[in-house]
């Protein structure tokens, strides 16, 4: 099998950062090979000619690549239980990040009253915690390199946890915000390790990452009808809490150096060390600070990556998340006058379009790769991929436009809700296919990668608080998404259909 991959985006080698992948557990049979070259994402060519032992997968056909060492903590060697609990404490951590950061967008109304301040005032306390998504993301990048995965999940664990509790307990809206931004800037490490924990996983991780923002405000919602908002952000850090304890209890160390392996030492202060970084700050060989900074650079200017981000996925993401932050001074209100329980149950829809957007991108885009690679004699070209992206976006663009038309018209509440699970599930499964193609291109960066897509997602909705009601109110709901519709279309043709024609040059 042979792969066609987008070129090297600079003719200096960027380090190895995600060299090693999680497979199955190995076993040793003899294969007649001369030699096994790694290509590109999970493409790779084979040439037989002599007897060399190679380790298979269980199913005793598919060879591993990279080959697992004879060392235990090389990940590729741990059992089936143990890589599912340390995945557990990663997903779980990955899927409070935005699940925190828009828990509130269901509490402006009850805090409003005790911050003397109008519900839009209170709404923009979100704004800076989303901005702050993006920084916070590149500052994890050199930190997990340096000092590990696993300290970096444990700190921000921590120390949003930290943070929720003080927001929960801000005495005025100023402090609220502060720490509310900071909760930003400190949670959003999990979903840039999390891309190097499932390099095979990859829709696992992208519906965790992205169906946070709908799950967080349902709950929220829900518990705001029995308690005081203060209490319903005491929950959250509970939650935060819980994932601390996960990543104490089941997290470990994936960041496996095989040209260079670090000693670990063991019992419960080797572990100690290891949550709190001073294994990896002891470990010799890995890449500074400014080395790291300088490759994500050199992969967020590579046009293949460039387009696809900095256009596409900002747009994508910019509007479901003005939906998102901006449904319940829209419901809420005449003409539609949800009561609680309403509000509550209507962010079921936008979690059902996430689940369908979830197993859209699981079966769709393995059996895209499938059929391409049968039907070209093995070849593969990475592009391909992107092929995932035109029938979710087209459901967006749907929902944009039947969402606008829902308001401006005030039709049926279901039309609404319709409309925002269209969103839901484009912003879901056409991630996927973005993720797979960014990680194809760039496969032993996926930290770098990651860090590079949170950015201009959150960037995107960061932006989008600022201006969707006072759009809305200037031009009208109709107008607002009907252009919303058309800008996702402009940025559909510049970062994936350009990238996709100009891709393999």
């Amino acid at each position: 099998m042979s792969a066609s991959p987008s070129p090297p985006y600079s003719t200096e080698k960027a380090a190895d950062y995600d060299a090693e992948k999680t497979g199955a557990t190995a076993a040793a049979h003899p294969i007649a090979v001369d030699r096994y070259a790694e290509g590109f994402g999970d493409l790779q060519v084979f040439k037989t000619s002599s007897s060399e032992e190679l380790k298979l997968a269980s199913d005793r056909k598919t060879v591993l690549i990279p080959q697992p060492s004879d060392d235990p903590d090389d990940p590729l060697n741990w059992s089936f239980g143990k890589k599912h609990l340390v995945l557990l404490s990663m997903v779980f951590a990955s899927l409070l990040t935005d699940f925190g950061m828009t828990y509130g967008s269901v509490l402006f109304e009850a805090q409003a009253p005790t911050f003397d301040i109008s519900v839009p005032a209170v709404a923009k306390s979100v704004s800076g915690g989303l901005f702050l998504q993006g920084p916070g993301g590149l500052l994890a990048v050199p930190l997990v390199q340096r000092y590990g995965r696993l300290p970096v999940l444990f700190w921000s664990q921590f120390l949003c946890a930290i943070m929720v509790m003080a927001a929960a307990l801000s005495p005025n809206y100023a402090c609220f915000t502060a720490f509310r931004s900071l909760q930003g800037f400190v949670n959003t490490a999990p979903q840039i390790v999390g891309l190097s924990f499932v390099h095979d996983m990859v829709n696992i991780w992208v519906f965790c990452l992205l169906g946070g923002p709908f799950l967080g405000p349902f709950v929220a919602a829900w518990l705001i009808t029995a308690v005081d908002w203060r209490a319903d952000y005491g929950v959250l850090a509970g939650l935060h809490c819980v994932s601390t304890l996960l990543v104490i209890v089941f997290g470990d160390e994936t960041l496996y150096e095989r040209g260079n392996p670090q000693p670990k030492e063991r019992g419960l202060m080797g572990r100690a060390k290891l949550l709190l970084g001073i294994t990896g700050l002891k470990a010799k060989g890995r890449p500074g600070f400014f080395t790291v900074a300088k490759d994500i650079a050199r992969i967020q200017l590579s046009p293949q990556i460039f387009f696809i981000t900095a256009v596409y996925v900002m747009v994508l993401v910019a509007w479901v998340i003005g939906v998102n932050i901006t449904i319940s001074q829209l419901v809420v209100p005449p003409p539609y006058s949800f009561s609680a329980v309403a509000e509550a149950c209507s962010w079921i829809a936008p979690i059902i379009g996430a689940v369908l957007g979830e197993v859209w991108g699981h079966v769709f885009n393995d059996w895209l790769c499938t059929r391409y690679i049968r039907q070209h004699n093995g070849t593969y070209v990475l592009e391909n991929r992107l092929w995932g992206t035109y029938a979710p976006t087209l459901v967006g663009f749907a929902g944009l436009v039947l969402y606008g038309q829902a308001l401006q018209h005030t039709l049926h509440w279901a039309a609404l809700l319709i409309a925002w699970a269209c969103l839901a599930f484009s912003m879901v499964a056409a991630t996927t296919a973005v993720s797979a193609y960014c990680l194809d291109s760039f496969p032993n960066h996926a930290s770098l990668v990651a860090s590079i897509i949170n950015m201009w997602r959150t960037t995107g909705g960061f932006c989008v608080g600022y201006f969707q009601l006072k759009w809305i109110a200037t031009s009208g709901a109709g107008v607002t998404f009907g252009c919303q519709a058309m800008v996702l279309g402009v940025a559909f043709l510049v970062g994936i259909v350009l990238t996709q024609v100009c891709g393999k040059k």
